[in-house]
């Protein structure tokens, strides 16, 4: 069975020539540039910049961001880019994500004109890399209590605060940081930048975070703050409360749907091809009828997951996607590929342990994802407050 022959109800078989060029460019990135050399650099947790130059020729940076020099492609565009990115690495798709989905879409949602025209044509080109700082060491799925201070001074804000797991951060030319003015309490987003000839500015330092078991080729650090001054035309003027940094992340977790099912995907794939050819008993086990009903199961997961991800582009193109819809389809996919990527692994046996055979790393990457973005808890208690009109947290 070929790629092509595991689009089992005929979606991409439905997809415009356009969107179809598309998929084929990224795929054909991935397959060429991307899987050769992931393990290696996964394995030794080491970040992929020998690949950046290839993702910028495939001019899709930018891809959730509408602005100049973005690519503004179309909610299915966007999702078709990163549901091919995962299928090769979700380090790659991350890397991705934080530049297109959080930075570039950050400034391209709440900047102004003149600041959109500063950074977005040179991070769609993959020149300024960008990070999204967030997240903090004791505000996660609470990021709303975030404790990261903006003070005006001046012509300048200072930043007093600490942000975690903020990927690209330590490298990264443009970070958008959220913060809460201590005059009045609202929280703004800020955006600092790196000097070409002497790095970040002075009181910035990021610290990579060792030891995952996941994503181990995108760098993640700890961010300190420490007195760093911002001049005041680098505040976004559009982000004028948390409900702000929301907007963001509604877009943002779409993505993450998206990335579920290209890792899932590409576990279903392997461990169809795995199964035809490994041979226990004497003969192959796709054989075998727990192994066919296994790879049944599987399917109908990939299934309904792209039929969920095609209907959430319908209804982003037609502005009726809302917050509770992402947190919706963030939790039920994060699920099912977690199960795809098991039941992938469980197939492989042994060999499925050995990142050699891509189903690990797809494993450990969807771990991530299952976290990132909003927990399985959280998202179920957005939909539930949705549901009911209750809110069971603050």
């Amino acid at each position: 069975m070929t790629t092509d022959d595991t689009d089992y109800y005929l979606i991409d078989a439905d997809l415009s020539a356009g969107v179809r060029a598309l998929r084929d460019r990224v795929r054909g990135f991935v397959d060429t540039e991307v899987l050769p050399v992931i393990d290696d650099y996964w394995d030794r947790a080491d970040f992929p910049f020998a690949l950046i130059p290839g993702l910028a020729e495939l001019g899709v940076a930018g891809y959730s961001a509408k602005g100049p020099g973005c690519p503004e492609l179309s909610p299915l565009e966007t999702g078709i880019v990163i549901r091919e990115l995962a299928r090769g690495d979700g380090s790659v798709t991350t890397f991705m994500g934080v530049q297109s989905g959080l930075a570039m879409g950050t400034i391209a949602l709440l900047g102004d004109d003149e600041q959109k025209q500063r950074w977005l044509p040179s991070m769609a080109a993959l020149e300024r890399i960008g990070a999204f700082a967030l997240t903090e060491p004791e505000h996660g799925s609470d990021a709303v209590r975030l404790e990261t201070t903006a003070r005006r001074d001046g012509g300048d804000w200072v930043l007093d605060g600490a942000k975690r797991w903020i990927g690209n951060a330590s490298f990264a030319d443009v970070v958008v940081v959220w913060a809460r003015d201590t005059a009045d309490g609202r929280v703004g987003a800020f955006v600092v930048e790196k000097d070409p000839e002497h790095g970040h500015p002075e009181g910035y330092s990021a610290e990579l975070i060792t030891g995952k078991i996941g994503k181990r080729a995108v760098w993640q650090p700890d961010v300190t703050l420490d007195g760093v001054r911002v001049p005041a035309a680098n505040r976004l003027p559009g982000a004028r409360s948390f409900h702000d940094a929301s907007r963001v992340l509604a877009t943002t977790r779409g993505g993450a749907a998206w990335e579920s099912l290209g890792h899932a995907m590409a576990a279903f794939e392997t461990a169809l091809a795995y199964t035809a050819r490994r041979e226990q008993f004497g003969r192959p086990i796709a054989g075998y009828q727990l192994v066919q009903r296994t790879l049944a199961g599987m399917l109908a997961e990939v299934v309904t997951m792209q039929l969920w991800c095609v209907r959430m582009a319908e209804l982003q193109e037609r502005g009726e996607w809302t917050g509770p819809m992402a947190s919706l389809a963030k939790m039920h996919h994060a699920r099912r590929a977690r199960q795809v990527c098991l039941d992938a692994r469980d197939l492989l046996g042994g060999n499925g342990l050995l990142i050699e055979h891509q189903v690990a790393r797809h494993l450990t990457d969807m771990e991530v994802v299952h976290t990132y973005e909003g927990t399985d808890h959280v998202q179920s208690l957005i939909v539930g407050r949705d549901l009911t009109g209750l809110s069971a947290f603050s």
